[in-house]
């Protein structure tokens, strides 16, 4: 079983290519397609915890019941926009690796790379083309 878990959208480019650079070193993550099995409230409390931000930085707006619910009103508490994630995983911005050397939600996808205990093993691109790694297996510097 792998150290390494994915909360993964496999719609999501940015998820793909977050997966994608974790394979790439070597692993097989646990991958939770969080639209198919949510996960519950207790785990998104662990997981904000864990990342040390707060919910509505978890929130994901684009393609999503946000604003029909109007959660950017502020009258929400936190609680209860855990509530609307748990009814609508759909709004869980993704995606978030748990490592062994942190949890984070990784956007920008190269964000993985902090969370990964093996180096990259050869060249990778994101799908829209933008080269992150190198042949020898180094972060490309922009």
């Amino acid at each position: 079983m792998s150290d390494i878990t994915i909360f993964h959208n496999p719609a999501c480019g940015t998820s793909r290519n977050v997966l994608a650079l974790i394979r790439n070193s070597g692993v097989e993550p646990v991958v939770v397609e969080y639209l198919k099995t949510p996960p519950p409230r207790a785990k998104l409390i662990e997981l904000l915890a864990a990342m040390g931000i707060g919910v509505r930085d978890l929130l994901r707006r684009k393609g999503t019941p946000y604003e029909a619910l109007k959660l950017d009103d502020l009258h929400w508490t936190d609680d209860q926009l855990i509530d609307f994630i748990v009814q609508h995983s759909i709004l869980m911005n993704r995606p978030i690796v748990i490592s062994p050397l942190g949890t984070r939600l990784c956007r920008p996808s190269e964000t993985v790379l902090d969370l990964l205990p093996n180096p990259q093993r050869g060249a990778f691109s994101k799908e829209d083309g933008e080269a992150v790694i190198d042949a020898e297996g180094r972060r490309v510097v922009r």
